[in-house]
């Protein structure tokens, strides 16, 4: 499988899931406790959901620059420290899917087989605490871009559903659902 036709319809579906429950979010809740979601923490010790929104998107745009060995934008940077610095300015919920909007047009903007580098070809991948991962394109984007990408998605839901908006595994894997096959009556 090309790393294409694996991570654009991973990351589009997702994303778009993830503006739907803020959507969710904003038509169960009165606009100030909607808005104050953005500063929700699953523990004391990790980022607010406006971060993780804002990080689901940075993991989707750098594995686009990276596995295209383009350099990132000032974009991911100033998403990075959005992230970051959430606690303090978390936005609005309309900012956040503005974000996750302009990730989705952006991944959704690639050309065919724009991410299918050689399956072999060296990723080096610097961490913000100074640490190097040495990684080929194949470990790359199974091994950190598709799970860091879902667990920024899926702590995200977590946070949502932990503040009580209402949704549940339909809303998590509603790219799915088209596949359903239909249960057959009884006659």
């Amino acid at each position: 499988m090309s790393f294409t036709n694996l991570l654009v319809p991973t990351y589009v579906p997702m994303l778009t899931n993830l503006s739907a429950w803020l959507d969710k979010a904003k038509a169960q809740m009165p606009g100030d406790e909607a808005e104050a979601l953005l500063s929700a923490r699953l523990a004391d010790d990790m980022y607010p959901l406006a971060t993780q929104l804002r990080f689901a998107c940075v993991q989707a745009l750098e594995a686009v620059h990276r596995l295209q060995g383009m350099p990132f934008p000032g974009r991911i940077g100033e998403l990075v420290q959005q992230g970051r610095d959430a606690g303090e300015r978390p936005g609005s919920i309309a900012e956040a899917q503005a974000v996750i909007a302009a990730a989705i047009a952006e991944v959704e903007a690639l050309d065919a087989g724009a991410l299918d580098a050689d399956p072999d070809s060296a990723i080096v991948h610097e961490l913000p605490n100074g640490m190097v991962l040495d990684l080929t394109a194949q470990q790359y984007a199974r091994d950190w871009a598709i799970p860091q990408f879902y667990f920024h998605v899926m702590t995200a839901y977590a946070i949502l559903r932990h503040r009580g908006v209402e949704i549940g595994k339909a809303d998590y894997c509603a790219h799915v659902l088209p596949f359903l096959r239909p249960v057959p009556q009884d006659v």
